[in-house]
């Protein structure tokens, strides 16, 4: 038998910034490195110096690609990580455009307060020189005696949950879990025989609305917008939020359920993120693959615009209404989204949609919350259009189907370690798996550290 030391370096307290350290007497294995988003004093969060020693760290295993499990991945190479990076091939390719734009973003951040970036561009070349991909379901050994397997988590494309085992113990690091079934991806699958859990918990205390009152809220959305002769600004992920909205779109449309109007994606980032898709649709579940089989183009219809150049974004301004904006970011930080809701916010014809979760302190979560002016790009814009929210979008489990995964290795687990979300959805979740399932449930707090028998 021996101890394992797992330490919450990030993610604990909060749904961003990922990031989790095991570690034995001979090695040290990482699970995510992600940036801190949304939050006021995520500028500040970020520019802390890691806990622990990067130079130390020998692997670095990535559950998926989006900012708040990757984003400080070459602030960690910059800091003496010089060890190996795995993840599916769809995460790495992924990470190429998103650690791109991280960069940019967190250049203009630094910028404006004065100081240089966490990290340069040579830095996220050199997290690619250490980076090699695994396939789903190939048992591969990462260290000596430690071995991982990859499952599907249905998140996002190439999203995975790591199941690391050793000594006979297995333990797994879930990444985001997945809101399935998916219009698009794959469902999340079974975890049967983890002796270890440790899991997300964005909505681990509130479920979403069934499919087809998620499309039927969509639809109505759309044409109430519509009718009012107004603009539709949906504040989007670019990263399978962008993704699952226009496969929706040209769903309806094909249907003949919406009318058809200008859409406008107005996001670079969003754009090349769309063709990665197209070229892995192997990755789709059953339905999806069979409708591109038969030459269904799911991410295009009538009056779709991608519009990729500034100049193409400022042609959205001066397009007669109605119309829909789809841009980023999905919190309202940044991003193109933020010029179209300085235009647009103040217009009651128009409808502001959140489709995705709102960190606390964001600016999305500000107006989700109520509030009746903002601060963006520096005016104060005031709120008068209509909010809307469909949680059934959301790429993560609810809280019933967070239940159920884990009720699923509930004969096997010794304990779950409930991270990756606001503390009262990880406290109720952590009581319901404790009052339900009878099991040795936890929210750790961030920096703590828990001793694991292997």
């Amino acid at each position: 038998m021996e101890k394992l030391k797992l330490t919450f370096c990030g993610g604990a307290d909060s749904v961003t910034g990922a990031n989790f350290l095991l570690e034995s007497e001979k090695y040290k294995i990482l699970v995510d490195c992600g940036l801190e988003q949304g939050d006021q004093n995520a500028f500040a969060i970020n520019r802390r110096p890691f806990t622990y020693d990067p130079a130390v760290v020998d692997v670095l295993m990535v559950t998926h690609a989006h900012i708040d499990h990757v984003g400080k991945i070459p602030k960690l190479l910059k800091d003496g990580f010089k060890g190996k990076i795995y993840s599916t091939s769809e995460t790495k390719e992924l990470a190429v455009l998103m650690l791109a734009d991280s960069l940019k973003l967190l250049s203009q951040e630094a910028e404006r307060h004065g100081v240089l970036p966490i990290y340069e561009e040579k830095d996220v070349r050199a997290s690619f020189d250490l980076w090699q991909s695994i396939p789903y379901h190939q048992a591969t050994e990462i260290l000596p005696g430690y071995s991982v397997y990859l499952k599907d988590a249905g998140h996002v494309l190439g999203s995975a949950m790591i199941e690391l085992t050793h000594n006979g113990k297995k333990m797994v690091f879930t990444g985001d879990l997945g809101n399935s079934p998916s219009p698009l991806l794959r469902d999340t699958e079974n975890i049967t025989d983890a002796d270890y859990l440790l899991m997300e918990s964005v909505y681990g205390d509130r479920n979403h609305e069934p499919i087809p009152e998620r499309q039927s809220k969509f639809e109505d959305v759309i044409e109430d917008t519509v009718k009012r002769n107004g603009i539709l600004i949906i504040p989007t992920f670019s990263l399978e939020k962008a993704q699952i909205i226009i496969y929706e779109m040209n769903t309806l449309i094909e249907a003949g359920r919406i009318p058809v109007v200008p859409v406008y994606v107005d996001s670079p980032l969003a754009i090349k993120i769309t063709e990665i898709y197209k070229e892995h649709s192997n990755d789709f579940n059953s339905e999806t693959q069979a409708a591109v089989k038969r030459g269904d183009d799911i991410f295009n219809f009538p009056k779709l615009h991608f519009t990729s150049t500034s100049e193409e974004s400022k042609q959205i301004f001066r397009t007669p209404n109605p119309k829909i904006v789809i841009a980023g970011s999905g919190m309202s930080n940044g991003g193109r989204i933020q010029h179209h809701e300085v235009n647009y916010l103040s217009d009651p014809n128009n409808t502001l949609l959140f489709i995705g979760y709102q960190a606390a302190g964001s600016a999305g979560r500000q107006i989700e919350d109520g509030a009746r002016s903002i601060n963006l790009l520096g005016q104060n814009v005031q709120i008068k259009c209509q909010i809307a929210k469909i949680d059934g979008f959301s790429s993560h489990k609810d809280s019933e189907h967070l239940f159920q995964f884990v009720e699923n290795t509930a004969d096997t687990v010794k304990k779950v370690f409930v991270v990756m979300g606001e503390s009262k959805s990880a406290l109720f979740l952590v009581q319901r798996l404790r009052d339900y399932l009878g099991l040795n449930a936890f929210h750790p707090r961030e920096g703590e550290s828990v001793m694991l028998e292997f």
